[in-house]
């Protein structure tokens, strides 16, 4: 019987990647969890187990921050869900007509802002939107809708969704393009047959195109997840580490920031920052699993 031939390039030419992705990622991972598990008392540092996820769910002076900040994290994948997502979709559905001109052009202005850099992007809008130089006010008031401007970003009540539709204009374009190539995917024989029925326009749409990429949806939908999930940038640059007006824009990323590094007369307490960073990898954890385990599988079976 002829003995298996081993194939040692496979392994020399993943071990440089392997190595680089295990120090930059795997190792930094499990010293943050690992770090959660101890506190420091005086100046040395004593094993406590879960006492720090016990007292970040629970104690009310760190509930209250971390279940505001839960709820607010939240509410900005919802807008994106609910916002980016679909007008991804339609953009992408537009732009995929044979017969729209410039179809590249419009592709590529709607794709640009998602290159901009975070700290670019929250600092421009907090110039545009703001009430004493910002050029808002004075658009709105050249269309005759000045009565409908507030200072956004400085109300509580409005200022986390505003900062959710700046991200969805930053980052429509990727669901936009991922889309879009899922569409190009579609063969044409499919459409053909489709049209032979009478199945045109928007009805081909939503009864061929739409069934044939719930999957590219599916891996949208949670990228969206876990990249809102991981948001702090965005945030930081616009409204600073402590999340104003009075934490209404505090999302997990700038709670534990906070509580990390301190912050002014915070005190930073590496251990705590370290729970909270468990308390969000185990929120992205159990969302990824529940796409792979129950969304995707149902997906499979309605394709087939």
């Amino acid at each position: 019987m002829k003995r298996a031939r081993i194939r040692w390039h496979i392994p020399v030419f993943l071990a440089p990647a392997v190595i680089v992705y295990t120090a930059v990622m795997i190792f930094p991972l499990f010293n943050t969890l690992r770090l959660a598990l101890y506190t420091r008392i005086e100046q040395d540092r004593v094993f406590v187990g879960l006492d720090n996820f016990r007292t970040l769910f629970f104690d009310p002076i760190w509930a209250d921050q971390f279940w505001n900040a839960l709820g607010n994290n939240f509410w900005f994948f919802l807008i994106h869900m609910l916002v980016q997502n679909p007008i991804g979709i339609a953009l992408a559905a537009l732009l995929s007509h044979p017969r729209l001109r410039f179809a590249a052009l419009y592709r590529s202005a709607i794709f640009i802002p998602t290159i901009l850099s975070f700290v670019i992007v929250g600092f421009a809008w907090k110039l545009i939107l703001s009430p004493i130089w910002g050029i808002a006010p004075g658009m709105l008031d050249w269309v005759g809708l000045k009565s409908l401007y507030a200072p956004w970003l400085g109300r509580e009540e409005y200022a986390l969704t505003t900062l959710a539709l700046i991200s969805v204009w930053q980052f429509v374009g990727i669901p936009m393009m991922l889309i879009y190539a899922a569409l190009l995917t579609i063969p044409e024989d499919i459409l053909e047959a489709g049209e032979v029925d009478g199945i045109t326009g928007m009805a081909a749409f939503w009864k061929i195109k739409l069934p044939l990429i719930l999957p590219s949806i599916g891996i949208i939908s949670i990228l969206t997840f876990v990249g809102n999930f991981n948001a702090f940038d965005l945030i930081y640059a616009a409204q600073g580490a402590l999340a104003g007006p009075d934490f209404s824009t505090d999302i997990l990323g700038t709670f534990m920031y906070r509580t990390f590094f301190g912050f002014q007369l915070q005190l930073g307490d590496p251990h705590m920052g370290s729970a909270i960073a468990g308390a969000m990898f185990t929120i992205i954890l159990i969302g990824v699993c529940i796409y792979l385990f129950g969304i995707q599988t149902r997906i499979r079976r309605y394709q087939l």
